[in-house]
C-alpha cells in the first residue's frame, strides 16, 4: 500500500514487546519492528490500549499443550508458535490508514478490534477450523500499530481506550458462556474465579442484562462487598471444607447453570450442585487443566456440559451495545506502559487483584 492513503505520518517502525520462545518473562523483549502494512481489506489502526489476558500468559508459557501431547508447549490453537509473536487480544485505538478496497472516510475512526479472524459463518465463526487468533497465531496488540480487516473494527463502547480495552476477551467470553448455557431471568447461576476477568463480567453480565441470580466464588472473600455491587447475591470461599453445602445453602435449592473458569479443583462441586438438567459451562482452567470424572453423575442427572471459547459476532455486537447502555461497567485494576509488560504480566499473574490489567501506548487515556 501507497503511504498516501495515511491520516497522519507514519513510521516504518514502531515500537512492540514480542515473545521470542515459550517460557518465562524473560522471553518477553522490547524490538523496534516494522509497521505492518493494511492488505486491501485492512485498516491500519494506532494502539492506545491493550488489555493484558490469561491467554497472553499462557500463550508464552506454552501451556496449552497439543492434542496429542497435553504437556506439549503450544499456543491457543494448541499448534506450535511461530516466533518472534507479539502479545495481546484486546486492542482500542484508531483508525490511521487504509487498504486499497477500504473506503478513507474511517480514517480518524475510534475502535475496538474483534479478537479473531475465520471464515465461518455468523453464528459459528469461533468454531471455524482456520480461526486466527490475535496474539496466538497472529500479532497483537503489545505494539504501537496493528493491521485488522475493517470489517472486525467496531465503534468504541466508551470515551476511553483503556476502559473500551478492558472488555472484549474477557467480557466477550463471558457473554458467550452465558448466552450458550440459555440463561433465563430468575435462574441460580453459580460463578467460579469470580475475581477474575471473566468471572467478574459474568457477575455483571447474568444479573443485570440477564437477570440471573447470581453466587460468586472466591479465593478469599476481601473483594466481597465489590462483587455484591457488581450483581452477586452471595460471594462464597472457594476454600471451605463444606463447599457444596455452603452453594446448596445459600441458594436454597440447586444450581441451574455454573460458569467455570478453575477447572480441576471445583469440577466435582460444580457437578455436584447443578439440578438435574443442569447447565456447566467452561471457558478455563487456571486451577488445572486434568481432572477425574464419574461419567455417572453426567447421566444419571441429566446434565449439560458445554465448552465455552471466545463467540460470535453478534454476541460481541450485543456485548458493546450493553457495555454504551451501561449495564456492564468496566473494571480496571491497574494500567502499566507498553515497555512495562513484563512488570503487567508479572502483576497479572501474582497479584490479588480486581478487575484488568492494561497496557497503554502514550497517555491517551480518553478519546
Amino acid at each position: 500500500m501507497e503511504r498516501s492513503g495515511l491520516s497522519e505520518l507514519i513510521p516504518t517502525q514502531m515500537k512492540a514487546v514480542v515473545v521470542t520462545d515459550y517460557g518465562g518473562l524473560e522471553k518477553l523483549e522490547e524490538r523496534k519492528v516494522h509497521v505492518p502494512l493494511p492488505n486491501e481489506n485492512e485498516v491500519l489502526v494506532k494502539i492506545y490500549a491493550c488489555a493484558v489476558n490469561n491467554s497472553d500468559i499462557l500463550m508464552r508459557e506454552g501451556r496449552y499443550g497439543t492434542d496429542a501431547n497435553t504437556g506439549e508447549k503450544a499456543g491457543w490453537k494448541r499448534e506450535p508458535i511461530s516466533f518472534p509473536r507479539i502479545p495481546g487480544t484486546d486492542v482500542a485505538g484508531e483508525i490511521v490508514a487504509v487498504g486499497a478496497n477500504i473506503d478513507p472516510s474511517c480514517l480518524g475512526e475510534k475502535v475496538v478490534l474483534f479478537p479473531f479472524i475465520s471464515s465461518g459463518p455468523d453464528g459459528l465463526e469461533h468454531m471455524a477450523e482456520d480461526i486466527t487468533l490475535m496474539s496466538s497465531e497472529c500479532d497483537g496488540g503489545y505494539a504501537e500499530y496493528i493491521a485488522w480487516p475493517k470489517e472486525l473494527c467496531r465503534p468504541i463502547p466508551l470515551s476511553s481506550y483503556v476502559e473500551s480495552s478492558s472488555f472484549i476477551v474477557s467480557c466477550f467470553t463471558a457473554w458467550h458462556m452465558i448466552e450458550k448455557s440459555k440463561v433465563v431471568p430468575g435462574e441460580k447461576l453459580l460463578i467460579s474465579g469470580a475475581t477474575g476477568g471473566v468471572g467478574s463480567y459474568a457477575i455483571q453480565i447474568a444479573s443485570k442484562v440477564f437477570g440471573a441470580n447470581v453466587i460468586a466464588l472466591a479465593r478469599d472473600l476481601s473483594f466481597k462487598e465489590k462483587m455484591i455491587e457488581l450483581g452477586a447475591s452471595e460471594v462464597l470461599s472457594y476454600k471451605s471444607k463444606t463447599l457444596p453445602d455452603d452453594v446448596l445453602m445459600a441458594a436454597g435449592s440447586e444450581i441451574d447453570v455454573v460458569l467455570d473458569v478453575v477447572g480441576d479443583p471445583l469440577f466435582s462441586t460444580c457437578l455436584n450442585v447443578l439440578r438435574n438438567g443442569g447447565r456447566l459451562a467452561i471457558s478455563g482452567a487456571v486451577g488445572g487443566a486434568v481432572t477425574q470424572l464419574d461419567i455417572r453423575t453426567i447421566y444419571l442427572k441429566h446434565l449439560s456440559i458445554l465448552g465455552c471459547t471466545l463467540g460470535t459476532r453478534k454476541e460481541f455486537d450485543k456485548m458493546l451495545a450493553a457495555i454504551r447502555e451501561g449495564k456492564i461497567q468496566p473494571l480496571i485494576d491497574k494500567t502499566f506502559p507498553l515497555e512495562k509488560a513484563r512488570e503487567a504480566q508479572e502483576y497479572f499473574k501474582n497479584s490479588g487483584k480486581f478487575g484488568k490489567v492494561i497496557l497503554q501506548n502514550e497517555n491517551s487515556t480518553h478519546l
